[in-house]
């Protein structure tokens, strides 16, 4: 299955006053790097999430969060949120804002 491009079109609108945000296919999805590190994407109909492992285990306690787990092995330090968690533009970009945060503090590539 594709991204969900509407969910696409809704990050790329909450990131388009970040510089140096690229969109690439990744994980079978659309993927939104920041400096040339992953950030955020979608997968189906999924917001993956790359927010370190301390941000991870915090989110994995709220509803609609899942570890991110594409291939068997889950990946840590990123979180999976359910459709049901962004419905409004306000908690998509709240969870967006936890990965560009932790992102940020990355050395660019």
């Amino acid at each position: 299955m594709a991204s969900d491009p509407a969910l696409v079109e809704r990050l790329r609108s909450i990131l388009a006053n970040h510089p140096h945000v690229e969109a690439r296919r990744m994980f079978g999805g659309v993927c939104f790097t920041l400096n040339g590190n992953m950030c955020v994407g979608v997968h189906n109909k999924n917001l993956i999430l790359r927010v370190g492992e301390t941000r991870a285990e915090e989110l994995l306690t709220r509803e609609g969060v899942m570890p991110m787990d594409l291939t068997g092995k889950v990946m840590k330090g990123r979180a999976t949120i359910l459709p049901e968690a962004i419905r409004t533009d306000a908690q998509l970009t709240s969870y967006t804002q936890f990965a560009v945060d932790f992102v940020e503090t990355l050395s660019p590539k």
